[in-house]
């Protein structure tokens, strides 16, 4: 049965841009459809002291279960050179899975959606490009609506690519 699932991308080290190539050329072969929002240049949350990140959302139909597309994504920022050295620290690649259809998960390694999604602007600006219309599962808002009151100060700006 297929799904549809929206991932955030994000990377603040190295070739920032070919990582995020690499994570939607992935995407393309591994998945029946893929959709992309545009890249953003966002400001750290967190843990400041260190590079802004380029973002992005994906939104895929994929067969896989949450858990077998979480082994996906850690696949994929294996190859990309991810280490979790500090937490919500620099990182080559990032992938988090943001929502899978409606479900809601509630797991020791998942929980969907993901449990900042609404408090976070590097996700909630590309996440509205493809999905803006669209209720947070369990709630009647959309993420648009989310959007224009979540109380992350952070910078997003669209990406100029080089």
């Amino acid at each position: 049965m297929m799904a549809v699932a929206y991932l955030s991308l994000g990377s603040n080290l190295g070739k920032r841009e070919e990582y995020l190539a690499q994570a939607r050329q992935a995407a393309r072969r591994d998945f029946r459809r893929v959709r992309e929002s545009s890249i953003y240049e966002t400001e750290p949350v967190d843990f400041l002291d260190q590079p802004w990140f380029l973002n992005q959302v994906l939104e895929v139909e994929t067969d896989l279960e949450p858990k077998a597309l979480l082994d996906w994504i850690r696949g994929l920022e294996k190859l990309g050179g991810r280490q979790r050295d500090t937490p919500k620290g620099p990182r080559t690649l990032d992938v988090d899975i943001l929502l899978y259809d409606e479900r809601v998960v509630r797991g020791e390694d998942l929980v969907l959606p993901h449990p900042r999604l609404v408090s976070r602007r590097h996700v909630l600006v590309p996440l509205c490009e493809l999905a803006g219309d669209r209720p947070m599962p369990g709630e009647s808002r959309t993420f648009r609506e989310i959007l224009g009151t979540v109380e992350d100060p952070s910078q997003v700006r669209r990406h100029a690519s080089t």
